[in-house]
């Protein structure tokens, strides 16, 4: 996933992994002129289908997602909760309104969408496609200048973890 997201970088998109959030991560952030964009990835197994094929198709109708074994929601709630707390956080940080769009993806799978409600959830190669395509600048370049002086001073404040020798 994370070499997908940094080929954005090569469209002027700043891209964070793992960023530490209050008692959880987000695993990606996404910073560029459409916009800042919150990415959590999910890995999921497959189930083997006919002829010993894996069965790699989950549906989304915009509320959940239904995979060959059953279907989920926490995921979507999840994403949703992770960006809300992060445009609460920068909105605060940089002293003006910042949006936050939650993304979904699904490493391995395909995504049939049903519905065009919801928020986005992707194949991982779909992500840069999906990105590039916004043509409508959301942010100025002293926005995103502010947005990633915030990001870049709360990765800096990780304590490093000890690790026995």
């Amino acid at each position: 996933m994370a070499e997908e997201l940094n080929k954005l970088m090569f469209n002027g998109y700043h891209v964070y992994h793992d960023f530490p959030a209050e008692k959880f991560n987000i695993d990606h952030i996404l910073i560029g002129i459409a916009g800042v964009f919150a990415v959590e990835t999910k890995t999921r197994s497959k189930r083997k289908a006919d002829r010993g094929k894996f069965s790699a198709e989950v549906t989304y109708d915009g509320n959940r997602l239904s995979f060959p074994k059953g279907y989920n929601i926490n995921t979507l709630v999840q994403a949703k909760d992770q960006a809300s707390w992060l445009a609460k956080w920068l909105s605060s940080a940089v002293g003006e309104g910042v949006s936050v769009q939650p993304i979904v993806t699904l490493p391995g799978w395909y995504v049939k969408r049903v519905k065009p409600e919801g928020i986005p959830v992707l194949n991982p190669k779909e992500i840069r496609t999906y990105i590039t395509s916004k043509n409508k600048a959301v942010l100025s370049d002293v926005m995103i200048t502010r947005i990633i002086h915030q990001i870049d001073q709360r990765c800096r404040n990780v304590e490093p973890k000890d690790h026995l020798v």
